[in-house]
């Protein structure tokens, strides 16, 4: 029924020593035997199996009787398995070393019963903690020795792994920023490109990827490595005919289970590894046992925190909300285990019970807010299946609820929170928030701090800083308690997101935003969120770590968690949208193998209530070469780490110095990659090793390799989004909510949100705008959504390609504007708004037609078509706003996306050309980069810190200052900054200027969605009328004066009058200083 035991370990251990014998005799010079691990200077002996304390408690094992072995699905003997003999498949080569005996028992055999390597738990050490140094062979460095000249020889790799390189994660789960990693930390300086990865671990799989694989431990339970806790992965080494495995983390070798074993093949792998998903495939999830849970898994929980004061209740709000729960009932993960709870809150709390046998949900007001407490207990989280009636009877009378006598401008969002919590935190769950004005009674009292005097100055970061550690101390209690917080914010004056967003930073939640919330632009939108929040796959209970081979190490995270001790991301709820970041660098002088393996693992609980750990790893390839580092950059990854890291620059630091750490950044890889594999020998620059008589080529003639040439418009496109963009002109609320979009998008929607796709619709062929029938991917237009749909031809982000008789849709993935010319065709207005011309009538009014007419069902499957992916199955319906060419205030704002021309902020100025000069002819002198190379202060948050007296990472640093070292300056103002159509652009390099000039003159911004900040007044936080109700203005804060000046960004009005050239067709491209722009992304 299955493999024979093992022989007695006396015997193997003889037959082993005698091989081991006969191997030695055969070299010239001997290999003296090296000591254990333990006895080398500041190691630390592995404890011996079954030990628990720091490792856990080990998993129950079986006593390895016959018939509960693994049974092979491939051939082989049911015999014990031979020992190793040089020249077969798992035998030491000639001149390894041996292996010290381990701890269990004889060499090659499978520990007793009852001493399982390792415990079981998930909160074990992380990856590199107390992991002492592996054995060296002779002649390898020692950790922190200086790096020989030459450091670019091939390595003496102490590990030659045979390593698959085939088997990696898919790209819409994780993706690198560089797929090859250096051999040193010199090597890392040199290219200067900064190391880590974006992860996206519950990403739903694209119809041509697998469905990850289900693995049920067996009797051995979980393999995982005892020393560093690492899972079984597809990357480990297997040694004395299967008897052993080497953990490609720490090097520690572990026994194999006898439940578990298996004959190695010719090749050194398992044979039965095929049928193991855990040994052939990158991801897998396995059903975790009862030791990796800390308490019974919970029911889905969903707890619903409205504000019902006069601005929430007369805007439409509160209306959309019930119909998007409503509609979710259904589909809420959990099935019949699924509990719901309401709150409700103005000037008091509003606890609903809903209990099975009440005909509507009882209503109980608490007004005493500082002697908060919870009037009865029971019922207020009920489980679904039981109180629906009662549920669909709160929702069907919210809206109305309220509307008669409405409290206006008072909201007690912090008792409320505090009684929510009351009642989720005994099982956890999600707790989604609806607030429409700030909050200002009770705890969490937030005052306006508006402050025009210090926009568009470095002192602006203390708006984009919370005021007040309320929301982050109360966000950390809630991650505590497996609580998740999702915020839904209706704004129409300022209402401080900076310390809003707390909450949803710590507990793993999103913050959305509906500024000046109309129920017929921004509704559909709405619903559609708020539905695919409540009902998308979500893991509750969830923690994740990652892990990396020894030598390197995690130096940041990025995104919404709290960490807990240095590597463990607490996640009270992880979905389909949760992305993170983190940074990689050296944490040694060189590696001592050629592959290095990154692991992150999700422990999770169902909402079927099922334990269980996703397990993603992928190996790297370790190189010598920095041109081979070069070429493996992915500028999309790389662009979407980048803005990850100046996000927190941009927060310990201030906005100026973000933008310039990217541009640094970039500069300094650039040109890297020009130098090439040059050495410097004795102060001569050589050719790289193995190359004889190669001539240096000069700097400037280089060209950028293909694999980067985008990534000086991601990083222009980067510096002018709202996020970074500096000037006055941007409200502080909406640059918070730039921030906490850009940190929670994953590479490609990242990508779309920094650098947007302009299409040009009034000339689109015929065949644009319907289904594709070719099902290749050579086709001659891009193809986007389930049903194939042709796009139009995408144009560079620049107001050159506009033509007053032209109609453009531009689409960031979040919102869509659609420009329309003052001479464009009255038939084409006509079919897609209803109206033969626009100038006539409140553009706020028109909305865009989706039927009728052939040009607006076309132009209405393409918007369709943008917000759909082969592997979501929702359907984020989107705002789009109509821009009038000459409209000043809209059309400033449209002005920001064209990101390839200039704008009048300090580091804006200069366009695509003249940033490109400014690139590939810097001769900069850069500052040192610490170790791991990379630009150094992009920090994270939550990241290990370095070990004691070891080197440290790009994180290791204390907060960024102002820039030090030989960054030149930013080009200073140019002439040609404010280019409009048919303009050309400048052709010159960027003028020198004095770092940082004087700032942009204080004072209000001017009108352009976000309203201009008041000077003097009453706060804006509280005390002010409902919303008007006619629909506001769209785009932003308060209603835009018509004809306002424009809201900055390019230091002068549009043309009122036909542009210059007279656009009967759309302008030839500019002249780029004689270089020609690169295609936009996605364009064919």
């Amino acid at each position: 029924g299955g493999f024979a035991p093992a022989p007695p370990a006396g015997g193997v251990q003889q037959i082993n020593q005698g091989m081991q014998g006969m191997n030695l005799q055969q070299q010239q010079q001997p290999m003296q035997q090296p000591k254990p691990p333990a006895a080398f200077p500041g190691a630390r002996a592995p404890p011996p199996p079954g030990a628990g304390q720091l490792f856990g408690t080990p998993p129950p094992q079986d006593g390895g009787s016959a018939r509960n072995m693994f049974r092979p699905t491939t051939g082989g003997a049911a015999a014990a398995p031979p020992p190793p003999r040089a020249g077969l498949p798992g035998a030491r080569p000639p001149g390894m070393m041996a292996t010290p005996p381990s701890a269990g028992g004889g060499r090659g055999a499978p520990p007793p019963p009852g001493q399982a390597p390792g415990g079981a738990s998930f909160y074990g050490s992380g990856g590199q903690a107390n992991t002492p140094a592996p054995p060296r062979m002779a002649g390898t460095p020692q950790p922190g020795a200086a790096p020989t000249a030459g450091a670019q020889q091939q390595p003496s790799y102490q590990f030659q792994e045979n390593v698959d390189f085939n088997i990696q994660i898919p790209k819409s789960i994780f993706r690198l920023s560089t797929s090859k990693i250096p051999v040193s930390n010199g090597l890392a300086t040199q290219t200067k490109t900064p190391m880590g990865a974006i992860i996206r671990p519950l990403a739903p799989p694209h119809p041509d990827e697998d469905l990850i694989d289900t693995v049920q431990p067996g009797n051995a339970g979980i393999i995982r490595c005892k020393r560093c806790r690492t899972y079984i992965n597809a990357f480990v080494s297997w040694l004395d005919n299967g008897r052993r495995w080497r953990c490609n983390i720490c090097a520690q070798l572990n026994e194999t289970s006898s439940s578990y074993f298996c004959h190695l093949d010719e090749n050194g792998q398992r044979r039965d590894r095929l049928q193991r998903p855990e040994l052939s495939k990158s991801i897998v999830e396995f059903v975790a046992p009862a030791e990796y849970m800390v308490r019974p898994p919970q029911e889905p929980s969903y707890f619903f925190v409205l504000d019902v004061s006069a601005t929430a209740a007369q805007s439409g709000m509160l209306a959309h909300a019930a119909t998007a729960i409503k509609k979710s009932l259904d589909n809420l993960p959990g099935r019949t285990r699924t509990k719901i709870g309401f709150i409700t809150y103005d000037n008091s709390v509003h606890y609903y019970s809903l209990a099975p046998d009440l005909q509507s949900p009882q209503m109980m007001v608490v007004s005493d807010l500082k002697e908060l407490f919870v009037p009865a207990p029971d019922h207020l989280l009920v489980n679904l299946r039981e109180s629906r009636k009662v549920v669909d009877s709160f929702l069907d009378s919210l809206p109305d609820m309220f509307s008669k006598r409405p409290v206006a401008g008072r909201s007690c969002l912090g008792p409320a929170l505090k009684a929510a919590f009351t009642v989720l935190k005994p099982v956890g769950g999600k707790m989604c928030v609806f607030q429409s004005i700030m909050p200002n009674m009770g705890d969490g009292t937030l005052r306006p701090r508006e402050n025009p005097g210090i926009m568009g100055t470095p002192a602006e970061v203390k708006l984009i800083r919370p005021d007040i550690s309320w929301y982050k101390e109360t966000a950390v209690e809630f991650s505590r308690q497996q609580i998740s917080v999702d915020m839904f914010l209706f704004p129409y004056q300022y209402m401080d997101m900076a310390a809003l967003g707390e909450l949803p930073k710590y507990t793993a939640g999103s913050l959305k935003s509906y500024v000046n919330f109309n129920s017929k632009k921004d509704g559909a939108r709405f619903e559609c969120e708020l539905h695919k929040t409540l009902t998308t796959k979500t893991a509750f209970e969830s923690v994740m770590r990652i892990r990396c081979t020894k030598g390197m190490r995690i130096t940041n995270f990025f995104g919404n968690f709290n960490i807990r001790g240095t590597d463990l991301l607490a996640l009270p709820n992880c979905n389909t949208d949760s992305v993170f970041g983190f940074d990689l660098a050296h944490d040694e002088q060189s590696l001592q193998t050629n592959a290095v393996t990154i692991q992150a693992a999700l422990l999770y609980t169902s909402s079927e209530g099922e334990r269980r750990i996703r397990v993603m790893t992928q190996a790297l390839p370790v190189v010598s070469l920095g041109s081979d580092v070069i070429k493996s950059v992915d500028a999309e990854a790389m662009s979407c780490l980048l803005a990850k890291q100046a996000l927190e620059v941009s927060l310990k630091s201030n906005i100026d110095n973000a933008r310039m750490k990217m541009q640094q950044a970039l500069v300094e890889m650039v040109r890297a990659a020009k130098d090439g594999d040059k050495r410097t020998v004795s102060g001569y620059q050589v050719p790289p090793p193995g190359v004889s008589g190669q001539a240096p080529q000069e700097e400037d003639n280089q060209e950028i390799p293909e694999n980067l040439k985008l990534l000086p418009l991601y990083t222009l496109a980067m510096m002018k989004n709202v996020a970074f963009r500096g000037g006055t002109d941007i409200h502080p609320d909406e640059r918070v909510q730039a921030r906490h979009t850009i940190g929670g998008l994953f590479v490609k929607d990242s990508t779309r949100f920094i650098y947007p796709r302009m299409f040009s619709l009034h000339d689109m062929t015929d065949g644009v705008g319907r289904h594709s029938e070719d099902n290749s991917n050579d086709s001659e237009y891009e193809i986007a959504g389930r049903d194939r749909i042709m796009l139009p031809d995408v144009v560079n982000l620049s107001v050159d390609r506009l033509s007053s008789n032209g109609i453009f849709l531009l689409d960031n993935g979040i919102d869509m504007n659609i420009w329309v010319g003052r001479s464009a065709d009255p038939q084409l207005i006509s079919a897609l708004f209803g109206v033969e011309n626009l100038e006539q009538h409140d553009i706020s009014q028109i909305s865009l037609q989706t039927t009728g007419d052939d040009f607006a069902v076309r132009v209405s499957a393409i918007t369709e078509a943008l917000r759909q992916d082969d592997a979501d199955p929702y359907t984020i319906v989107p705002r789009i706003t109509i821009i009038r060419e000459g409209d000043a205030s809209m059309e400033s704002r449209f002005f920001w996306f064209m990101v390839e021309d200039g704008a009048s902020f300090q580091g804006g100025t200069y366009n695509y050309s003249e940033f490109m000069d400014f690139v590939k002819n810097s001769n900069v002198s850069a500052p040192a980069a610490g170790p791991g190379g990379g630009p150094g202060g992009m920090g994270g948050r939550g990241g290990p810190p370095p070990p004691p007296g070891g080197p440290g990472g790009i994180g290791g640093s204390p907060p960024p200052g102002p820039l030090q070292g030989g960054m030149p300056p930013p080009p200073g103002p140019s002439t040609h900054s404010s280019s409009r159509y048919g303009a050309s652009a400048s052709a010159g390099p960027p003028s020198g200027g004095p770092p940082l000039g004087p700032p942009p003159p204080a004072g209000p911004p001017s009108g352009g969605g976000y309203s201009a900040l008041p000077l003097a007044g009453p706060p804006s936080g509280g005390g002010y009328a409902p919303p008007p109700p006619v629909a506001p203005h769209p785009g932003g804060y308060g209603v835009p004066r018509r004809g306002a000046p424009p809201s900055g960004g390019y230091g002068a009005h549009p043309p009122t009058g036909t542009p210059s050239g007279g656009h009967n067709a759309c302008p030839p491209p500019s002249n780029y200083g004689g270089m020609a722009p690169p295609p936009p992304p996605g364009h064919r």
